[in-house]
C-alpha cells in the first residue's frame, strides 16, 4: 500500500540552491542550481552529503531548476530531462552511500516560473512535469511537488502524479502575510487549497502529506493550523511538513530570474524556535528550503535527539 505515515519528527534537508553558493559552486540568475548540473556536478554531490551529515533524513533532487524558466527553451528541450535525471541519479548515490538510511524526494518544481501563478499556463505545465517524473521516477523513493503557487498548479501535479506507487506531498508556497487565514501566492486560501486536494476521489488515499515552503517562518503557524482544521473536518489523518526560507517577504509580480532574492540573518537558534512551534502544533516533517543551511538541519538534529 502506498500510503505511508512518517515518524514524529522526519528531517528534511535544507535549501540546495543556496548551499551550492554557500560552497562556491558555480552559481548565477537565471540557471540558478541547474548551473552546477552543468559545469560542476561534483558541488552537488557535497551539498546533499553537507545536508546528511547535519541530519536530513529526506533529500530532495537537485531538479528544481531544470526547466525552461531557468534553463530557457532551447537549453530544456536539449538538456533538460537529461539534468533532471542526472540530479536524481547524484541524490540516490549519495543517499544510497550514508551511513543511516536516508530517502530520496523526486522535485516537481513550479514549472512556469516560481511565485507566478500568473504565469502558470496548463498544458504547458503537463508537459514539463511528465518529463521530470519520467526523468526522476526511477531513482526516488517519494516525490514533493514544491513552492505549488496556486489550486490550478496543484491540480495539474494532481494529474502527472496520480498514477504513481510512491508517497505523494504537495508543498504550497505562501503569502509572506501574516493574517487570520493563510493564502497561497495567487491568493487562494491554503483551507481551499487543501479541499481540492481532498475533493479529487481518486486520490483520497494517495495524497501522504501537505506541506508549506519557501515562505517566511511567520507564516506557516497560520497554515498548519488551517491545514489541521480541514482535516479534522474530513477525519483525515496526513503528514503535515513546514520548511521555509530566510528571505525577505517576497512581493507579487516578483520577477524571480532578474534577481537574487533577499536575505535576511536567521540563525540555527532562531529557526529552531519555529520548528518547534511548527511541530507542536503538528507538524512532523521539517527541514529548510532557501538559505536553510546545514547548520540550521543540525540544529534540528540535535533537539530531535532530545524528544
Amino acid at each position: 500500500m502506498k500510503h505511508s505515515t512518517l515518524s514524529n519528527l522526519t528531517l528534511l534537508d535544507g535549501g540546495i540552491g543556496r548551499e551550492l553558493k554557500r560552497i562556491g559552486a558555480p552559481f548565477s540568475q537565471p540557471l540558478w542550481s541547474a548551473q552546477a548540473l552543468l559545469e560542476a556536478p561534483n558541488f552537488v554531490t557535497q551539498a546533499h552529503q553537507n545536508f546528511i551529515e547535519a541530519g536530513a533524513e529526506i533529500i530532495t533532487v537537485n531538479s528544481y531548476a531544470c526547466v525552461p524558466f531557468h534553463l530557457g527553451e532551447e537549453l530544456y528541450k536539449e538538456q533538460g530531462a537529461a539534468l533532471a535525471e542526472q540530479a536524481a541519479v547524484i541524490a540516490r548515490e549519495v543517499a544510497n552511500k550514508a551511513s543511516e538510511n536516508v530517502q530520496v524526494a523526486g522535485a516537481l518544481p513550479p514549472p512556469l516560473g516560481s511565485y507566478r501563478p500568473d504565469l502558470f499556463e496548463q498544458h504547458k505545465a503537463l508537459d514539463i512535469l511528465t518529463t521530470l517524473y519520467n526523468a526522476q521516477d526511477e531513482y526516488v523513493d517519494l516525490w514533493i511537488a514544491e513552492t505549488i503557487a496556486s489550486i490550478n498548479e496543484a491540480r495539474s501535479i494532481i494529474h502527472v502524479l496520480k498514477d504513481s506507487t510512491k508517497p505523494c506531498y504537495y508543498a504550497f508556497t505562501l503569502n509572506d502575510e501574516i493574517g487570520e487565514t493563510a493564502t497561497l501566492r495567487s491568493g487562494e486560501s491554503v483551507s481551499d487549497a487543501i479541499e481540492t486536494l481532498l475533493k479529487e476521489a481518486h486520490l483520497r488515499e494517495e495524497i501522504d502529506g501537505i506541506f508549506f515552503n519557501c515562505s517566511i517562518p511567520e507564516v506557516m503557524k497560520q497554515a498548519i493550523l488551517d491545514t489541521k482544521s480541514v482535516l479534522e473536518k474530513h477525519t483525515k489523518t496526513l503528514n503535515i511538513g513546514a520548511y521555509a526560507n530566510s528571505f525577505k517577504p517576497i512581493v507579487q509580480g516578483h520577477e524571480a530570474n532578474l534577481n537574487i532574492q533577499g536575505s535576511r540573518d536567521l540563525s540555527p537558534k532562531e529557526y529552531l524556535d519555529y520548528a518547534k512551534e511548527w511541530h507542536k502544533l503538528g507538524a512532523n516533517i521539517i527541514g529548510g528550503c532557501c538559505g536553510i543551511e546545514p547548520s540550521h538541519i543540525k540544529a534540528l538534529q540535535e533537539w530531535k535527539q532530545k524528544l
